[in-house]
């Protein structure tokens, strides 16, 4: 055990997305033992950590940028990790998140708390609890900077496992062998 590699402190987090990209994380099976050699999970949605931790070598990240609370995080994730991986279209394009940017934020609020809700006795926005929207959804790489990009909606397991294994290597992929966008 002394002689062997240290291993990568690896982060994942969804944002503004359905969590698809996660779901394909997982639907790599038992390659999740594989590269479980060689990666310790220190912040996850699958791991109980509840504050994002310093030093950690690549972070994963799922969804776009949709609110305040959203650009908060991805800044600390920046100042914390060397690398970080946008995860699908979402995290890439804005993709289905970014529906929102045709009608605005006080368009989607009044379709969603008051036009469409069945139960809203306050007949007010809950906003102690849901985070300000943003005017526009945002892609990461228009906030921090972007190490890789790996689409798909949601991106497929197998690509995900082949990008994680050439990083783990330190070596360069071609990733759409694997993926596209849409894909």
């Amino acid at each position: 055990m002394e002689n062997s590699p240290k291993k990568i402190r690896l982060a994942t987090i969804w944002l503004d997305g359905c969590s698809g990209c996660h779901m394909s994380i997982l639907d790599m099976d038992e390659k999740l033992i594989e590269i479980a050699q060689y990666v310790d999970v220190v912040y996850s949605p699958y791991v109980d950590a509840k504050e994002f931790p310093s030093d950690v070598d690549l972070t994963i990240v799922e969804g776009a940028l949709s609110t305040d609370h959203d650009i908060a995080m991805i800044k600390k994730i920046r100042e914390n990790s060397k690398l970080i991986l946008a995860l699908g279209d979402c995290a890439i394009t804005g993709n289905i998140s970014a529906m929102k940017n045709l009608f605005g934020s006080d368009g989607v609020l009044q379709k969603g708390y008051f036009d469409l809700a069945d139960i809203n006795e306050s007949n007010a926005y809950p906003s102690k609890i849901v985070p300000k929207l943003l005017d526009k959804v945002l892609p990461l790489h228009e906030v921090v900077k972007v190490d890789y990009f790996l689409p798909g909606c949601p991106a497929p397991y197998n690509a995900i496992y082949e990008m994680l294994k050439a990083l783990i290597e330190g070596r360069e992929i071609n990733i759409y062998e694997y993926t596209r966008f849409g894909k």
